[in-house]
């Protein structure tokens, strides 16, 4: 069985070419459903496309296909996620998984990514305005400022408990933050990084631009 170390899954929210700076010459790529029109958006051609091909045609490509049958539990990217966690991947980056006209697919993928999280891999989920990682409990993250404007953090398995934030304008020590009350949106970087960390529960991590601000690259 074949291992990768780093993959992309592409879904089917429409991305703009600028993308193509979250791709590494390493990555392997997968393309769920439509989500080959990514990757002919981004310039870069699908190690594997997996789909029940109920949103696109299935592409005439020579290219290993797995057709997914239409009635079945997971989504094209949790199977995706899931074939990838299977052979060994440990850091994935999602595209084309947020936004769009069906609101419940970003909130599927969302649950994709806490999926992967809890098996242990490095999940990112960008689009042109945001990025998304999800903090694990004694998995300390520390994320650089760069272009970003605000930090949200937000639980997304139960509570998050042992909530510590440095390096942004409302500091947190020992918190715990709840779901039905949003503590930790729109933080504001007041250094190069910020550090965050927690003790139990797992939290969603948002990174995003300045209002009006327009993406790099």
């Amino acid at each position: 069985m074949e291992t990768m170390e780093r993959a992309v899954i592409l879904s089917a929210v429409p991305v703009q070419p600028g993308m193509a700076r979250y791709l590494s010459p390493q990555d392997y790529i997968v393309a769920c459903d439509a989500g080959y029109r990514n990757a002919e958006r981004l310039g870069v051609r699908p190690d594997l496309i997996v789909g029940d091909f109920d949103s696109a045609p299935r592409p005439e490509v020579d290219t290993e296909t797995i057709l997914l049958p239409h009635v079945k539990d997971d989504t094209d990217t949790h199977y995706a996620a899931r074939w990838l966690l299977e052979h060994g991947c440990r850091q994935i980056t999602m595209l084309g998984a947020l936004g769009g006209a069906r609101l419940e697919h970003s909130f599927a993928n969302l649950a994709t990514a806490l999926y992967l999280a809890k098996n242990g891999v490095e999940v990112l989920l960008a689009n042109e305005h945001s990025e998304l990682r999800i903090l694990c409990p004694g998995r300390p993250m520390q994320l650089k400022r760069q272009d970003w404007m605000y930090l949200s953090l937000f639980p997304i398995d139960g509570p998050l408990e042992g909530v510590c934030l440095e390096g942004v304008f409302y500091p947190l020590q020992d918190a715990r933050l709840t779901s039905d009350y949003p503590l930790g949106v729109s933080n504001e970087f007041t250094a190069p990084a910020a550090s965050l960390s927690c003790c139990s529960g797992y939290g969603v991590v948002v990174l995003s631009h300045a209002d009006g601000a327009q993406s790099p690259g």
